[in-house]
Parts: structure tokens; C-alpha cells; sequence
């Protein structure tokens, strides 16, 4: 008997001291926090020192608001990976940033893509995210934007259409910001939720300056089960380095993965 216990106990210890299987690790899972995908690649213009810039603020963002933690998604053979079906249904992300991406990034299946952020998914769109894309008429519903033209690079008034939306509670009615300011292909107004406008068009050296008119500068929607978030906003270095814009992107990103609806988010 004794033997048999002794047999038993070694099988036991054996047993064990036996690897455990590998299992997929997703970090945020550990840490509470989200976790976005950050993607940009750009099939067009480049904005490059805004891109790395960029990439550096989000990371700096959730890190010191704890909300979320990002991965990149930078060059084409990362897409052909990152922005499958069967990556993104691993459960690895709640959501995606395009960061100034440009044109036809090369998504394998945009409609899986697209079914995915539907099903639940965050969405935010930074500047460029609207000059992607634009011979998919799919994208362009989702984002309901599409880039048009821009001229010089121009201080703006901004005025603030939702002031409890968490993206633009921190500021004041009207919040000015020198950027270079995108004009769009259609307003979309009856399709969104406007949060930042103008109602003349930017002093920017083309022949509409200064007419009066209604042009879009940030809105969001709900989209499927999903969320979108989109600004225009994002192309100087130094519209980065200012906080009221961090914190006009965070609480961005948290309405969009459905953690704040209403007030303004701290940095």
C-alpha cells in the first residue's frame, strides 16, 4: 500500500511539474485597461513626423489616463496580418485609431473589417482617416467623411456643438486652433453627431475664404453596435503637444469605447 501511495505521489508531482499549454496573451486583459490598435500605414501622402509624433501622444495618453494601451500596425505586410478576420477575432482589441492613414491601406477583406467594428468595435478617426479609402463607398459610410481639398495652414475658430460630449466638454463654446483645416466632399450633419463646426469657411488662401457656411470639424456616430469618432483636427506637431487637444482625443476614444457619455475627461 505504501508503495502504491508513494507511485501515486510521484505521478502527481510529476504531473505537475508538466509546462502548462500556451495560451494567447492579451496584456490589457491583465492590466483592466482597453486596447486599441494604432494603424498607420498610408498608401498616399505621408504624414510622417505627425504619424511618429502621433504614435508617441496616444501611447502617452492612455498611459496617463489609464484608460487604454496600443499597439502599431505600421507598413502593408502588417495590415495583410493585424487587420484580418482572424487576427482581429482573437479578442486581442476593442478598437482601432487610424492615424493619418491615406488612401487604399490594403485591408484583405474591409467588409469583414467592417462587420467587425460593427459588431461592437471603437472606431477613431484622426485627420487623414477621411483621405482613405475614398473609392469604397462602405469606408465612407462608416466614417462619413471624405477629404476634399485643404489650402494654407490657418487659425480657426471651432465652435462646440455638443458641450457635454466628453470630446469637447473641456472647452470653451468657441475654441480656436491653428491647424491645417480640411474641407470635405459632402456635410454629412444629418448623419452624425456634430461636435466641432465652423460657420465660415478657414482663411486659407482659396477663393471661398471667409464665406459664411456650415463645415465640419469633428462629429461621431453610432454605427452597428459599434462606435466612430472622427476629427479633422491632427496635422501641425504642435496641435499635438496641446493638452486641450489630447484630452479632445481621449475623450474621444472613450465615448467611442463606451466609457464615458457625458463631461469632460482629465489628464
Amino acid at each position: 500500500m505504501r508503495t502504491l501511495i508513494a507511485l501515486a505521489t510521484i505521478g502527481l508531482a510529476g504531473w505537475m511539474l508538466l509546462p502548462a499549454a500556451p495560451q494567447k496573451e492579451n496584456r490589457a486583459m491583465h492590466t483592466g485597461k482597453k486596447r486599441l490598435l494604432v494603424v498607420t500605414h498610408t498608401a498616399g501622402f505621408r504624414h510622417g513626423d505627425s504619424i511618429e509624433l502621433g504614435e508617441k501622444i496616444l501611447a502617452e495618453i492612455g498611459a496617463r489616463s489609464g484608460v487604454f494601451e496600443v499597439d502599431y500596425c505600421r507598413d502593408a505586410s502588417e495590415v495583410q496580418k493585424m487587420l484580418t478576420p482572424q487576427f482581429l477575432n482573437e479578442g486581442r482589441y476593442d478598437g482601432v485609431v487610424f492615424l493619418n492613414t491615406t488612401g487604399d491601406i490594403g485591408i484583405p477583406d474591409l467588409g469583414a473589417f467592417l462587420e467587425w467594428l460593427k459588431g461592437g468595435k471603437a472606431f477613431i478617426g484622426v485627420h487623414a482617416a477621411a483621405d482613405t479609402y475614398h473609392n469604397r463607398p462602405e469606408y465612407l459610410e462608416m466614417v462619413q467623411g471624405q477629404f476634399a481639398y485643404h489650402g494654407q495652414q490657418t487659425k480657426v475658430s471651432a465652435k462646440v456643438e455638443q458641450p457635454d460630449h466628453p470630446a469637447v466638454a473641456h472647452l470653451a463654446p468657441e475654441w480656436t486652433v491653428f491647424d491645417e483645416i480640411y474641407l470635405f466632399k459632402e456635410n454629412n450633419r444629418p448623419r452624425v453627431q456634430v461636435l466641432l463646426s465652423m460657420d465660415r469657411h478657414p482663411d486659407d488662401g482659396t477663393p471661398q475664404a471667409g464665406k459664411e457656411g456650415d463645415y465640419l470639424l469633428a462629429w461621431c456616430r453610432e454605427y452597428g453596435k459599434g462606435r466612430m469618432f472622427y476629427t479633422a483636427l491632427g496635422h501641425r506637431l504642435d496641435v499635438w503637444q496641446d493638452e486641450a487637444y489630447q484630452r479632445h482625443l481621449l475623450g474621444g476614444i472613450k465615448w467611442a469605447l463606451r466609457l464615458q457619455e457625458k463631461g469632460a475627461v482629465k489628464l
